[in-house]
């Protein structure tokens, strides 16, 4: 029986006794009932916690709780087991299957926080990329290879252990979540007329890509310029600035490029920025030498070669926006999108032109 239940029935057993005299009488016992039920209702409640009948409600969440691993199996999917690769790794060669390696090179290459689809397609990316190099002949730098770790070559791969150290308590689910990134695009790779593509990647755009022959030699039709949406807010150094001396200047420039006139006054050195349709810089004139803006980025080790530059007291000053040469798929713009709703292969198709995903299976 209620507390409340059994107040009304004593309430009800005083209203059957009212007598013409006793009104005052009756309005007193009736407050003093009500005080005796509440007392000893809550003796009642202070008896129940006593016994631990609140034991099983539950805690309040931690909000910095690592999220909970799904403990599903996440080995390679079928056609990535079935695809071996001879892998050099610090100066090693190694055995493994696809699925192995794309691990690897997703712990290495992309932040693990960033979203599924966006993690699925740079599996994707980077799966073409080894078919493509494979397909090609490989590389001089590791004959007995297929691939290797140095990204400069090939793609950064780092082990189950390395990243478990960068990670912390985000280790197990991080891993998982990688590992469903590969399972879950399983074989699938960008192709161009039948056969996959040179699926290159870097980490953030200047509001758009640019073209493979604003950065190298060859222009390809499927690494044109497109739109790629950057949250600068969200992007680590999206604008940086590099400073050197005059002399620092000159030192790196003559380096690489003994016949530069680098004499007379220096803001004179670097003349004839020309941009091309992403506002990238295509070329650039220092010491009357003619360079691709990326050249010069690279000479200088500047994040991008979206920059521009000024020359005061003596001294260059860069002021540079994004990061890597801006060709193929920008990271952050992946992951920009995938927040937006696409999917892993409308992302890498935007970024891709013409392209289409299906599988390769040919040696």
């Amino acid at each position: 029986m209620s507390i409340h239940h059994f107040a009304d029935k004593a309430l009800i057993h005083c209203n059957d006794t009212k007598s013409g005299t006793g009104r005052k009488e009756e309005s007193t016992l009736k407050q003093l009932l009500r005080i005796t039920i509440l007392l000893i209702g809550f003796i009642w409640l202070l008896a129940w916690a006593a016994a631990g009948r609140f034991d099983d409600v539950p805690a309040p969440a931690d909000e910095n709780a690592s999220p909970a691993p799904s403990g599903e199996i996440l080995s390679p999917g079928e056609r990535d087991s079935a695809k071996h690769l001879r892998v050099q790794i610090q100066g090693q060669v190694q055995e493994m299957d696809m699925g192995t390696y794309l691990l690897g090179v997703l712990r290495a290459e992309m932040p693990a926080s960033f979203e599924e689809e966006a993690l699925k397609a740079q599996a994707i990316a980077a799966r073409t990329y080894t078919l493509y190099r494979i397909r090609g002949g490989g590389s001089a730098n590791h004959p007995d290879a297929d691939a290797c770790d140095d990204h400069t070559c090939c793609k950064a791969y780092l082990s189950a252990e390395q990243a478990a150290a960068n990670w912390g308590s985000m280790a197990v689910y991080y891993e998982e979540k990688l590992a469903r990134a590969v399972r879950e695009t399983d074989g699938e790779v960008l192709l161009y007329d039948g056969v996959p593509i040179l699926a290159v990647f870097f980490s953030s755009a200047d509001g758009s890509t640019q073209g493979a022959g604003d950065v190298w030699l060859n222009d390809l039709p499927y690494l044109r310029k497109v739109e790629s949406p950057e949250d600068e807010a969200l992007v680590p150094n999206y604008y940086s600035t590099a400073s050197f001396t005059a002399e620092e200047f000159k030192s790196l420039v003559l380096r690489a490029y003994p016949n530069a006139d680098l004499s007379g006054d220096a803001s004179t050195w670097v003349r004839d920025i020309v941009r091309n349709d992403s506002d990238y810089v295509a070329s650039v004139t220092v010491g009357g030498v003619k360079m691709r803006g990326n050249d010069l980025r690279t000479l200088l080790s500047l994040r991008s070669p979206s920059f521009t530059v000024e020359c005061k007291n003596n001294a260059f000053t860069f002021h540079v926006t994004g990061y890597g040469h801006g060709v193929g798929m920008s990271q952050y713009g992946a992951n920009a999108l995938a927040k937006e709703g696409y999917s892993a292969e409308e992302i890498v198709q935007h970024y891709f032109s013409d392209t289409t995903v299906g599988y390769y299976d040919a040696p």
